[in-house]
C-alpha cells in the first residue's frame, strides 16, 4: 500500500516529467507547426573511447508524443535507458542506426567517422524525414534540411531519444566484444580510457577493436603499432 508521502512523491515526479517533456519538444513543435510531421533527431555516441565503434541513431517521433522520461542519455541510469530504448522503438515512426567500425575510424578520423555514422543512421530510417535536428553539427551527404542544435541531446526530444538508442546499442555491442576480449574489461568501461583499460593495453597490447590512431593507444609504442 502506497502512503500519502509516496503518492505525493509520484505526483511530483510526474509533474517534473511533464514539464521536461514540454521543454524538450519545443524544437519539434516549431517544425510541426510548419507542417513538417516527420522530424528526425540524430545523435552519436562513442567519439571518446579508445576502442570499439562509433554509433549513431536517428529517431522520428510521432507528433505530440507523450512518452515521458526521455532525456539526454548521460543523465539516465542504464536500466532506464534500456527501458526507454524499447519504448522509443515501439512508438517511433522510424528508428535508424549507423555504425562505423574501428578500421574506418582510423582511416577517416573520429570526427568524420561520427558524421558518417549519423549519415548512415538517417539512411537506415528507410523513409526519408522532412527535417533533421542534429546535436551541434550538420550531416553531409543527406540532402535534407537540417537544424544544428548545440546541446541538442538536452534541448530536443527526438535528439535525446536518438542519444538513448545510440547509447544502448553501443553498450550492448561493447558488452558482446567484452566476451571476446575479456582481459580488457570492455563491458565495464565501454572502451573509454579508464586506468584499468590503459593498464590492460600496457599489459596485453591492443586488440583488433582498439583505435590505433588514438594517442593513448598509439603512444604506448607496443608491438604491431
Amino acid at each position: 500500500m502506497v502512503g500519502i508521502a509516496g503518492v505525493e512523491m509520484v505526483g511530483r515526479r510526474q509533474r517534473r516529467q511533464a514539464a521536461r517533456l514540454g521543454v524538450l519538444l519545443r524544437p519539434e513543435r516549431s517544425l510541426w507547426r510548419l507542417g513538417l510531421t516527420r522530424v528526425a533527431g540524430v545523435d552519436e555516441v562513442g567519439v571518446g573511447p579508445l576502442a570499439g565503434p562509433v554509433v549513431a541513431a536517428a529517431v522520428i517521433v510521432p507528433v505530440e508524443v507523450n512518452l515521458r522520461g526521455v532525456d539526454d542519455s548521460k543523465k539516465l541510469t542504464r536500466a532506464l535507458r534500456e527501458e526507454l530504448a524499447t519504448k522509443i522503438t515501439a512508438c517511433a515512426l522510424g528508428v535508424g542506426v549507423g555504425i562505423v567500425d574501428v578500421e574506418d575510424i582510423d582511416r577517416l578520423n573520429i570526427y568524420r567517422a561520427a558524421l558518417e555514422a549519423m549519415r548512415r543512421a538517417v539512411v537506415a530510417l528507410g523513409s526519408e524525414p522532412e527535417h533533421v535536428v542534429v546535436d551541434a553539427r550538420r550531416i553531409p551527404g543527406i540532402g535534407i534540411p537540417q537544424t544544428a542544435l548545440i546541446g541538442g541531446d538536452s534541448r530536443s526530444y527526438s535528439v535525446a531519444a536518438a542519444s538513448i538508442v545510440a547509447k544502448v546499442t553501443r553498450d550492448r555491442l561493447m558488452r558482446d566484444l567484452g566476451l571476446q576480449y575479456p582481459q580488457y574489461g570492455f563491458g565495464e568501461h565501454m572502451g573509454y580510457g579508464t586506468a584499468r583499460h590503459l593498464a590492460a593495453i600496457a599489459r596485453y597490447g591492443p586488440c583488433p577493436i582498439h583505435r590505433r590512431s588514438f594517442a593513448p593507444v598509439r603512444e604506448l609504442r607496443l608491438p604491431g603499432l
